[in-house]
């Protein structure tokens, strides 16, 4: 049967001097092909037009990292540690995943991505964790050590979800590289996974179509520091079949 289709909505990267730029690190795509799917990228645009022409020729949402998501997609004023937003990125993304969560189409989520589905839904976000949620982990490590594959702290993931499943343990280190994270859990979702601190680090479907979502990065380490990752997209791109 022909490979699927993942659709992945891309970043924009903007040049002081040039045109702006869509993009998205190779290791999304990677994986993807990896796991026996074709990635199709994209384009955060205002045209819902576009955005349904390329809906329509996928199979599966993967929504990536990136920048913060601004609170106003969930009611809140921005903090002052806020970084970087896309508002244009912010709203394609919310309407692909809320198409994609309205037609059953399978979901699954990384860094942003888990952030991204779980506003989506309903649920809201800690701006920054330093600032909001302070405590013994530094979950950007990866970040201020500039090592993406570094599995700075270990998780705890639910014994009969489907991503302890799939990885085939329930406890396991993951690289960190995120300031924002869920603060609470939109409905229609449970939290699956929990750092040491209490945060939340994996997120399933409570219903009967396939959602699932992580804070780690994967995609950064599932040719190298943590194989077990690859079964994952194995996993999410055998849901598409």
């Amino acid at each position: 049967m022909p490979r699927p289709v993942i659709a992945i909505p891309a970043s924009t990267a903007p040049e002081p001097w040039y045109s702006p730029s869509f993009t998205l690190p190779v290791s999304y795509l990677r994986a993807v092909e990896a796991a026996g799917a074709v990635p199709l990228l994209i384009q955060p645009t205002a045209d819902l037009e576009i955005l349904e022409s390329l809906y329509s020729r996928c199979d599966g949402l993967l929504l990536a990292g990136g920048e913060d998501i601004h609170p106003s997609n969930y009611g809140a004023a921005p903090h002052p540690k806020l970084e970087l937003t896309n508002t244009q990125r912010d709203a394609a993304e919310l309407w692909l995943a809320r198409r994609a969560l309205a037609e059953g189409m399978p979901i699954f989520g990384i860094c942003r991505g888990i952030q991204l589905l779980n506003v989506a839904m309903g649920g809201t976000l800690y701006q920054d964790l330093a600032a909001e949620r302070p405590g013994p982990i530094d979950h950007a490590a990866g970040d201020a050590c500039r090592d993406f594959r570094l599995l700075s702290h270990p998780i705890e993931l639910a014994a009969d979800s489907w991503t302890a499943e799939l990885l085939g343990t329930a406890s396991l280190a993951v690289n960190s590289l995120h300031h924002q994270a869920i603060r609470d859990v939109a409905p229609g979702l449970r939290a699956v996974g929990y750092a040491p601190d209490g945060l939340i680090e994996a997120v399933e479907g409570a219903g009967s179509g396939f959602i699932a979502a992580v804070q780690s990065h994967p995609e950064l380490i599932w040719q190298d520091a943590d194989p077990r990752w690859a079964q994952v997209f194995a996993g999410f791109v055998a849901q598409l079949r």
